[in-house]
């Protein structure tokens, strides 16, 4: 299994288009159009495995697969100081913590 097969791939319909358009998360230049969902991945599929293979040839690294990445679970979200006052009195009415509070949201 090549790392192309690790990748995470979505298929949506496109109106403007009218077709059906792939991409790959990882590769977000890359995509593919096809009135069929099923070929539309598959297209994505084989153009994201030469992409893979054209960088390796050239001695670049390949962007690795989201499913690879390991996540700490924490990141920062900025607001605007009335949202926060608002979100800290809707988590004290509720008995829950603030994060516990976004986290369900978020959910």
């Amino acid at each position: 299994m090549g790392v192309a097969d690790r990748y995470a791939y979505r298929v949506m319909w496109s109106e403007e288009d009218g077709e059906y358009v792939a991409t790959v998360a990882e590769m977000p230049s890359l995509s593919w159009l096809s009135s069929e969902p099923t070929a539309a991945l598959e297209g994505i599929r084989v153009l994201a495995d030469d992409v893979v293979a054209d960088m390796e040839k050239a001695g670049e690294t390949p962007p690795e697969p989201l499913s690879s990445r390991s996540y700490s679970g924490k990141f920062q979200v900025r607001i605007p100081p009335e949202l926060h006052r608002k979100l800290a009195i809707e988590a004290a009415e509720e008995h829950v913590s603030l994060n516990r509070l976004v986290a369900s949201r978020l959910a």
